[in-house]
């Protein structure tokens, strides 16, 4: 079973010179800031959680732009320092500033994207330009660029341990990178297009969220939800009810095909959830996103040319594994041939299940979905409803996602009722070492609320760090199905497999061992961050996981050996279809990202459509797995011209999967050596250099093919 696509959220501000005058201007900003808010001090909780039961909505504010002012501050300081820059005195000076910043702006990153209300989409709008500001008035900063270089220039001689020169030649490239090098005239024109870059972003962000919830599928007809369980038809109801209606509620998720399609029997709801999902933010109101992705775009192309790029794509890609989009494309492009050859012989197969039941149609993308289930039914007898029931939710997290973590590492987990959480969804965890010693602290908020961003994500409050002291506080988020009161929280095995995925980016944070932390845990390129967690998603499926979690709600019953080698079976199933639509976004994404400057506004829907024709996407009932109106992601996300780094990831991770099958399979001696090697080194070494030291040889594309069911198809 292949990942559906999740994601690490990393929050990023696009990127000013630190000037006395501009350190004046924050401290004034910020002189409502004071001892009684929450951020002031460093937290006294266990592992310095944030003290969520203290904070209020207006306390963040302040405590960022206070933090902005003494970061700016403190970099001041070493910018101006009279004695010669060293290591100590300007590296790892740098690595302690930002103190109060970091925990304030983590923590509201959390809750924003969690949890987030009229007030915070506020600050997050007045905030948006000043964090880009913050970020240029570092990077851009002359006399301190002077002084990373100066260590830079002397790095061979100054008898450094391996992370510390790791640590010299990152941050020596981030501002390199930043555009530390441009002339004063191209650093006023580039702070301007990263201020209105993200303002644009956030701008988008706070569209889709309003968009997405006002495209919730509505009905008074309770018959147009046949197909759905009662537990469903009963959220729906729930829904409905928490917006204040009578009827029946079906919220969007935030990819462009919906789980409740594979059930619903009416082809006129399925067609009206569908439509609801693929215009959500094209429908001419407040929520239009298609003239700011178009801006933000042009503006793209700009910076790209401007850092010295034919397009953003080449500027973007320059510190990531696949080094060019051009690598980046002719990895992807090689999948699109046999990836659409799958998905149109799966439509065959669906197309003759319509026409053996008369419908009298030809397959459309709302109709994929409904179908292949029963082809699926068909082919394996496999039913949905059936599995889900030994997919009870706190059950998969106990017996499947953190046994999986014991048995590989030794960890385990305690329920912790007196840490404060953002939201009483929320559950918090404290992860011990097998002896007992203090790892992370993990939060966990899976259900879906309309004031959630959509998808899944994993971040942190507090990274891990020795020159700090300070242990990873992670949490993963996810939109999971609610259920209704009193009711069991049944989830698909797409969703199981969700919940292992991000808890393999909680795995990287939790075990980051480095001493600097700008290069702990997931600070790693977009085209590895994937890794871990795809990696992850292998144990979902693993036999002695699979029987320790997959067990009936009501019985406690293990699932029928029959029916766990159904889904077994089943696991190449569809996959034509669902690489196609992954595919899609990907090359969807680097075509908006390789655009020369000068091509002027684009037409989104227009483009769109030429750009997924020209590169062989011409399947009409394979959608991309997000248009580009609603591509969180690349345009608010972070992963712009970077979401083939799922593909590229994945390339690791089944690669990864297999060696540990040659060796074993799950073993505490496998599972300690990837530890060791892989997910606690963070970014302190070569990235492609530590995935062969670990795996013993390059990365190999066939593993790839093989679990993706691609062997035979690529061949041809």
């Amino acid at each position: 079973m292949r990942s559906l696509l999740r994601w690490v959220y990393l929050p990023v501000f696009a990127g000013a010179i630190v000037s006395s005058a501009q350190v004046a201007v924050a401290q004034a900003k910020s002189a409502e800031f004071g001892p009684s808010n929450p951020f002031y001090a460093k937290s006294t909780l266990p592992f310095q959680a944030p003290p969520f039961d203290k904070i209020k909505d207006s306390d963040y504010q302040p405590a960022i732009e206070a933090g902005m002012a003494e970061q700016l501050k403190e970099m001041k300081a070493i910018a101006d320092d009279a004695a010669a820059p060293t290591f100590d005195n300007t590296i790892v000076a740098m690595e302690k500033t930002g103190a109060l910043f970091d925990r304030a702006m983590a923590a509201f990153s959390g809750v924003a994207g969690a949890n987030t209300n009229p007030e915070l989409e506020r600050i997050q709008q007045e905030l948006a330009p000043k964090l880009a500001a913050h970020r240029d008035a570092i990077y851009l900063n002359e006399t301190l660029f002077h002084r990373v270089a100066a260590v830079y220039e002397a790095r061979a001689s100054l008898k450094l341990s391996p992370e510390g020169l790791r640590l010299v030649e990152v941050k020596y490239r981030d501002f390199v990178h930043a555009g530390a090098n441009l002339s004063d005239a191209d650093k006023a024109e580039l702070k301007k297009i990263n201020a209105e870059e993200s303002t644009l972003s956030n701008a988008f962000r706070t569209k889709v969220l309003a968009g997405t919830k006002d495209g919730a599928y509505f009905t008074t007809d309770k018959s147009a939800l046949a197909g759905l369980t009662d537990a469903e038809v009963s959220a729906a109801a729930a829904a409905a009810k928490d917006r204040k209606k009578d009827g029946w509620l079906l919220p969007l998720q935030n990819t462009t095909q919906q789980p409740s399609l594979a059930s619903l029997r009416e082809r006129s709801t399925r067609k009206a959830l569908f439509e609801n999902s693929w215009t959500r933010t094209e429908r001419g109101d407040a929520n239009d996103t298609r003239e700011t992705i178009a801006r933000l775009a042009q503006l793209r192309a700009a910076k790209g040319k401007l850092l010295g790029h034919d397009s953003y794509a080449g500027w973007k890609l320059e510190d990531q594994m696949a080094k060019t989009p051009e690598n980046a494309l002719k990895f992807m492009d090689a999948l699109v041939a046999p990836s659409t050859a799958n998905a149109a012989d799966e439509a065959k197969d669906i197309q003759a299940v319509i026409d053996a039941q008369k419908g009298g149609f030809s397959v459309e993308p709302w109709d994929w979905e409904f179908y292949s289930e029963q082809v699926r039914k068909a082919k394996y007898d496999l039913d949905e409803s059936q599995v889900r029931p030994y997919f009870e939710l706190n059950n998969v997290l106990q017996n499947g996602v953190f046994y999986a973590a014991n048995q590989l590492y030794g960890i385990s987990f305690k329920e912790r009722k007196d840490i404060p959480v953002w939201n009483p969804d929320v559950r918090v965890f404290e992860v011990s070492e097998a002896d007992g010693k203090p790892l992370a602290l993990f939060y966990c908020d899976y259900y879906k609320r309309d004031n959630k961003n959509g998808g899944a994500w994993m971040s942190s409050f507090v990274d891990q760090s020795k020159l700090t002291g300070a242990l990873p506080v992670v949490y993963n988020v996810a939109n999971l199905p609610k259920p209704a009161e009193g009711e069991p929280a049944l989830i698909s095995f797409s969703d199981v497999v969700t919940m292992f995925h991000e808890f393999g980016h909680g795995l990287h944070g939790m075990f980051a061992a480095s001493e600097y932390p700008s290069l702990s845990g997931t600070s790693v390129a977009r085209d590895f961050v994937e890794f871990p967690s795809q990696f992850n998603e292998h144990w979902a499926t693993y036999p002695a996981i699979f029987s320790h979690y997959a067990k009936h709600y009501k019985t406690g019953e293990p699932m029928p050996a029959e029916l766990a080698a159904k889904i077994k079976k089943a696991e190449d199933f569809n996959q034509g279809y669902a690489l196609t639509e992954l595919l899609a976004a990907a090359e969807l994404d680097m075509q908006w990202h390789t655009l020369p400057v000068g091509e002027g506004l684009q037409e989104p829907d227009a483009f769109e459509k030429a750009a997924l024709a020209k590169k062989g996407f011409t399947l009409s009932y394979v959608p991309p797995r997000y248009r580009s109106s609603y591509f969180s992601h690349i345009w608010g996300g972070g992963y712009a011209a970077g979401y083939y780094a799922y593909l590229w990831s994945e390339m690791l991770d089944d690669d990864a999967f297999q060696w540990f099958q040659d060796h074993g399979g799950l073993t505490r001696a496998n599972g300690d050596r990837f530890r060791a090697m892989v997910l606690s080194r963070g970014n302190t070494e070569d990235l492609a250099k530590m995935y062969a030291a670990w795996l013993g040889s390059e990365p190999k594309i066939e593993p790839m093919l093989k679990y993706r069911g691609l062997e035979k198809t690529a061949a041809k």
